[in-house]
C-alpha cells in the first residue's frame, strides 16, 4: 500500500484538474479527481483522503456548501481543505474560510505556489494530530473561553466551537501568550513556518473568522493597530 498522501481534487475544468494532478504527482503525492461534490462525497466514502483542494464554484454543491458536508462528517471533519477560487474579493474568501476552509488560493495561480500551501497544510496537519496524542496536555481557560491542546477542542462557556486547523493553531498561540502582541508575519511563520507563501492580510481574513466563530467572547482578540494582534490578559 501507497504511503504518499491522497489527495481529492475536487474540480469541473479538466485543463485545471489536469495541471493540479500533475503538479501533486510531480511533487510525490497521489491524485484522485472528482468532476462534481456529489462525485467527492461518494469518493470520501470509499477511500481516505489527507487533503482536499476545492473548487468554489462547481457544478450541483457548491465549493461552500461542499466544504459545510466534510466538516459535518465525522470521518472527514479534520481533513484540510484549500479552496480554489477565482473570486479575490474579501467577502468570497471569508466565506469559505467561515464555512471550512483552512486556505484558499485566487486563480489564475502558480502551481508552486499551490502545492507549497498542500505540503505545509498536510505537514501542519500531521503536527497537530500528534499533540492530541500527547499525554498530560493540560487545557487553557480565559475569558470564558477553554482550550484543550491536547484533544484540539475549543470551548465557549463550555459549548464546542468548530474550528479549521489553521484557526485553532491561531488561537493557541495567542492565548498561550495573552498579553504579548503577535504581528501578521509573526503568526503566519510561527503557525505555517517560515517557507508559507501568504500575505500578511490572509492573517485578517482568519482573525475574522476565528471573532465570529467565537461569538460573545471574540472580543477578547484584540486588534493592536500598526502592529497586528494580541489576547487580553
Amino acid at each position: 500500500m501507497s504511503t504518499k498522501p491522497n489527495i481529492l481534487v475536487i474540480e469541473d475544468d479538466a485543463d485545471i484538474q489536469q495541471l493540479v494532478s500533475y503538479n501533486l504527482i510531480k511533487a510525490g503525492l497521489n491524485a484522485t479527481c472528482a468532476d462534481s461534490g456529489e462525485e467527492a462525497l461518494a469518493k470520501l466514502d470509499e477511500e481516505q483522503f489527507d487533503g482536499i483542494i476545492l473548487d468554489l464554484m462547481l457544478p450541483g454543491k457548491d465549493g461552500l456548501e461542499m466544504c459545510r458536508c466534510i466538516r459535518q462528517r465525522e470521518s472527514t471533519a479534520t481533513i484540510p481543505i484549500i479552496m480554489l477560487t477565482a473570486k479575490s474579493e474579501e467577502d468570497d474568501i471569508v466565506a469559505g474560510l467561515e464555512s471550512g476552509a483552512d486556505d484558499y488560493v485566487t486563480k489564475p495561480f502558480s502551481p508552486k505556489v499551490l502545492i507549497a500551501r498542500v505540503q505545509v497544510a498536510l505537514r501542519h496537519h500531521a503536527e497537530q494530530s500528534s499533540r492530541s496524542q500527547e499525554p498530560g496536555s493540560e487545557a487553557i481557560t480565559l475569558h470564558g473561553l477553554q482550550i484543550h491542546p491536547g484533544r484540539y477542542e475549543a470551548l465557549v462557556h463550555d459549548k464546542p466551537i468548530q474550528l479549521t486547523s489553521t484557526e485553532f493553531a491561531i488561537l493557541l498561540l495567542l492565548v498561550e501568550r495573552a498579553g504579548w502582541v503577535f504581528t501578521r508575519q509573526q503568526i503566519i511563520d510561527r503557525i505555517r513556518g517560515y517557507d508559507f507563501l501568504i500575505t500578511p492580510r490572509a492573517v485578517d481574513v482568519q482573525i475574522f473568522g476565528l471573532r465570529k466563530k467565537l461569538g460573545e467572547v471574540g472580543h477578547i482578540i484584540e486588534t493592536v493597530r500598526g502592529i497586528g494582534y494580541r489576547i487580553k490578559e
